[in-house]
């Protein structure tokens, strides 16, 4: 096999007409899903022939939807799954490829079965190119970009590979509105309410919209964290953050953490931080009070999260409400009784992020940077608010915000 290309677009027939606009010669034959594609040879040249397997979802959408047991739909949740794990040297582009997956509709795979096609890597560009399409290719093909299996885009650059390398500076995630508006219907009151309130927020606070970004989960579908879950990861986080800043060595923080029984929570990313703190790594880690700003408000332990133009101030919550501090057993504050914010608080706090963090990366990826908010309070924020919500139920450090 060459290639499997995959597309938010549906469209068999689309796909015989550039086979054949490439090679008018060729006919097609049909068994169910899958085409094969022969070009009869002559007295001194053999048959040529390709395979295509087609298939597409029942219903398109711009999500993966939660129920569904069609084989494409779990092999989309596992692309999902495998692109996630890779190490990535743009995480930004990674980002961005694991909410095209959500957003892809039909796959077909293309196999040279029989002799050369010269004009096959043409083919395959227009079909990337018409199909808006994001290709999986193995290496040592016609179009292969990297030694091991890896992705490319319609214009067949590099996304990313299993060793993380990229060769392109944006990836755009294009919805057919059709496909939105008939989803519609299937909307929650509460998910249609909060997208219409959030975008009337960003309105008025000048900052571009996107009418066709999907809205959050409703709140029906929605598991908010336990309060205790939620103090438990604050208290690490706040353990971390006092390495960031140097407030303490790492190796107190580990002697901190395993002294209180909590080196099971603590993550493997984290875990790896503490064994090497280097400056660099310090520098990335302070970003995460906002996050630990998020957690405390979800606990009620502060009152708002407050626009994203300035940095939260840690020290604004009273020590008595904080989980850890000098000869402070962190224990005490996550196995008090805590209040969590409604799923309609966290929901609405999601969604308008969710929307912030659009508007940035719209921002960035056509060369400008947004001015009145600042992307990495709003990741950070967005980051912690996903982990509240469950998104994708992923774990702390493979936590995605998805744009």
């Amino acid at each position: 096999m060459i290639c499997t290309i995959y597309s938010h677009h549906l469209g068999l027939e689309k796909i015989k007409e550039i086979f054949l606009s490439h090679v008018p010669q060729g006919n097609f034959s049909s068994n169910n899903d899958v085409l094969e594609f022969e070009i009869k040879g002559g007295i001194l040249s053999p048959s040529k022939k390709i395979t295509i397997f087609y298939r597409e979802r029942a219903e398109p959408s711009y999500k993966i939807p939660e129920v569904d047991d069609s084989e494409l739909t779990a092999n989309l949740k596992g692309l999902y799954g495998f692109v996630n794990s890779l190490p990535a040297e743009n995480e930004e582009i990674k980002g961005l490829f694991l909410h095209k997956i959500q957003t892809l509709n039909s796959e077909f795979s293309i196999s040279q079965d029989k002799g050369e096609v010269k004009e096959l890597k043409a083919i395959i560009k227009n079909l990337a190119k018409e199909f808006d399409a994001v290709l999986f290719v193995q290496p040592k093909t016609i179009i292969s970009k990297s030694e091991s299996q890896h992705f490319l885009d319609k214009d067949l650059n590099l996304i990313i590979d299993a060793e993380g390398r990229c060769e392109i500076e944006e990836l755009k995630v294009n919805i057919n509105s059709e496909y939105f508006d008939n989803d519609q219907t299937e909307l929650d009151e509460d998910q249609i309410e909060r997208k219409a309130k959030n975008e009337e927020i960003l309105e008025r606070e000048n900052i571009k919209i996107n009418k066709h970004l999907p809205c959050v989960e409703s709140e029906r579908e929605t598991t908010i964290r336990s309060a205790k879950e939620i103090a438990e990861r604050v208290s690490v986080l706040a353990v971390t953050n006092l390495v960031a800043f140097n407030s303490i060595s790492s190796e107190e923080a580990v002697d901190y953490l395993q002294n209180y029984k909590l080196w099971e929570s603590v993550t493997e990313g984290e875990k790896e931080f503490l064994a090497n703190p280097t400056e660099d790594k310090k520098m990335y880690e302070t970003w995460k009070c906002e996050g630990i700003w998020t957690l405390m408000w979800a606990l009620k332990k502060v009152d708002a999260i407050d626009f994203p133009n300035e940095f939260c101030d840690l020290g604004n919550i009273s020590s008595e409400n904080y989980p850890v501090g000098h000869d402070k057993n962190p224990l005490e504050f996550i196995n008090a009784v805590h209040e969590v914010r409604s799923k309609k608080e966290i929901l609405d706090a999601a969604d308008l992020y969710y929307r912030y963090n659009w508007a940035c990366v719209d921002e960035r990826i056509n060369g400008r940077q947004i001015e009145n908010i600042n992307p990495g309070i709003v990741y950070e924020r967005q980051y912690a608010l996903n982990w509240l919500i469950h998104y994708m139920d992923q774990d702390w450090d493979n936590v995605t915000c998805d744009t």
